[in-house]
């Protein structure tokens, strides 16, 4: 039993891997599913296409990698994080479709919890901003639209769970009904202190006690599936959200080391240690992982835009036909001119948090052309990302001194441009890693070492391998002039914001 199978459950598609004990990759599947939008800004899925999704794939790649049942000695779950799934305790049936994380339906709701001044409190207990983005309003608004459903809650009849939560119990055939710290620690409903549901949060969201599941460790035996599912029971022995799972991938595992991913939007995660760090730059404060009962905490940034910066040169201005010819048009760019994107096609994510404003091109000239925006769209990113780390600095006094380690993947890591200009703007080194399939690896890694295939998170950390490491080699003054650039662009998009909408 030297393998492990990881579920990595996505917002547009499910894949299932297969690892070896030396965390080599044996076999992949990968399915998409359809997404729902029944009105503006609302996003939905239906919970048996994750169901179905997942199966098919885990099936398939089970198949492809030649092993059985006998072989797995244990399954990691990751997930979209925040998506919410109510469903019938007896029946196993969702009530209502999953409202994705990028819903924005519950703003009314979380307009009138700051409107009474409940923001701070919540803040202090969970870490996070009153935004729809979270699950705890998303519960309320099901309990309070589908006829009947929050006299059933009350009477114990309905369960409440984030993805990995929903694909636990079915797997389980209804005997497990939990998720893990990272998890909980997104909903709005868990006080990352304590480590608890919190009963004062319970009551201000409406949201009843006995739907919510058991919170265990991130490495730990969750249940078995059932035998029928893959021909024989499998533990599941690892749950992790995608981005706190890409984090243990990356092997982050050293307060002050950082992993950015980078696909359609960023996600930036600084870990802090043992010590929750509250932001004042409008950061979150979030459970990276947690580990024989010890939580380890992080701060988390998010950019709306990055990847979707290069498909919008694509799709938008027709100026590329594949990703990948950015990073070389890019490079024929006029060094004279200084363009600069913000990308805020959907508002500014952290640490700006402005829903309202849109995107903007500074500095444009007659010369400007399809390289300068190649140039700027890509620049983009890298200064996004400096935003964040310049945050998380000012928010962890202790970042200052630590060994700054930031390790990237996703997409758009593979354009070596971007990696090196993002290098040299951060004035940091940037690792990138061999193996890609960090998030996948994360949750396999947290399911392997419950189940004594991989060793503790310190030897973990020595497997790790480097595919290349960007070396900043942007002089100061550059550097510098670069910057200001940037942030008299960004400070003249936010002075545009009128509050429309």
């Amino acid at each position: 039993m030297s393998f492990v199978l990881a579920i990595d459950q996505g917002t547009t598609s499910s894949r299932a891997i297969v690892f070896r004990s030396d965390i080599s990759i044996a076999a992949t599947a990968q399915a998409e599913f359809p997404q729902h939008f029944p009105a503006s800004g609302w996003v939905e899925h239906e919970p048996e296409d994750i169901w179905t999704s997942t199966i098919a794939t885990c099936r398939e790649a089970l198949k492809k990698a030649g092993v059985t049942a006998k072989d797995i000695a244990a399954i990691g779950i990751t997930n979209q994080r925040e998506t919410t799934v109510v469903w019938d305790r007896a029946t196993g049936q969702a009530i209502h479709r999953a409202i994705v994380w990028q819903d924005r339906r519950t703003a009314d709701i979380c307009a009138k919890l700051k409107a009474e001044g409940h923001e701070p409190a919540i803040t202090g207990k969970t870490g996070l901003i009153v935004d729809p983005y979270f699950s705890g309003t998303k519960v309320a608004w099901i309990l309070d639209h589908v006829p009947g459903a929050r006299e059933r809650a009350e009477r114990g009849e309905l369960l409440f769970g984030t993805v990995d939560c929903y694909l636990l119990w079915r797997l389980t055939g209804g005997e497990a009904h939990a998720t893990d710290a990272t998890n909980a620690s997104r909903t709005l409903l868990f006080n990352i202190h304590t480590g608890q549901w919190d009963d004062d949060l319970l009551k201000l969201l409406r949201v009843p006690r006995s739907m919510l599941p058991e919170v265990k460790d991130s490495s730990h035996h969750f249940g078995d599936t059932v035998p029928e599912l893959f021909g024989g029971a499998i533990a599941i022995s690892g749950i992790a959200g995608d981005q706190q799972a890409a984090t243990i991938g990356q092997a982050c595992f050293a307060p002050g080391m950082m992993k950015s991913t980078y696909g359609t939007g960023c996600f930036a995660l600084l870990n802090t240690g043992a010590t929750p760090v509250a932001s004042k730059n409008k950061l979150l404060t979030t459970i990276a992982y947690q580990l024989k009962g010890q939580r380890t905490y992080a701060l988390e940034g998010s950019i709306f835009v990055a990847g979707s910066a290069v498909q919008w040169l694509r799709d938008g201005l027709g100026i590329i036909r594949q990703a990948s010819e950015t990073g070389p048009l890019a490079d024929k760019s006029d060094s004279m001119q200084s363009v600069y994107l913000v990308p805020a096609f959907v508002g500014l994510g952290a640490p700006y948090w402005n829903p309202r404003v849109r995107g903007a091109l500074f500095g444009l000239t007659r010369n400007t052309g399809p390289a300068e925006l190649a140039h700027a769209a890509l620049e983009s990113v890298c200064y996004q990302t400096f935003d964040l780390w310049a945050a998380m600095r000012a928010d962890w006094p202790d970042a200052k001194a630590a060994h700054v380690v930031l390790r990237v993947d996703g997409g758009m890591t593979a354009s070596d441009w971007t990696m090196q200009r993002l290098a040299d703007l951060l004035d940091a080194p940037v690792d990138r890693p061999m193996i890609q399939e960090t998030t996948a690896l994360g949750a396999a890694y947290l399911a392997g070492l419950a189940a004594g295939v991989y060793p503790e998170p310190a030897k973990f950390a020595d497997n790790w391998r480097l595919e290349r490491r960007f070396k900043p080699a942007m002089s100061a003054a550059t550097r510098e002039r670069k910057l200001a650039g940037w942030a008299r662009a960004v400070k003249g998009l936010l002075a545009s914001d009128e509050g429309e909408g």
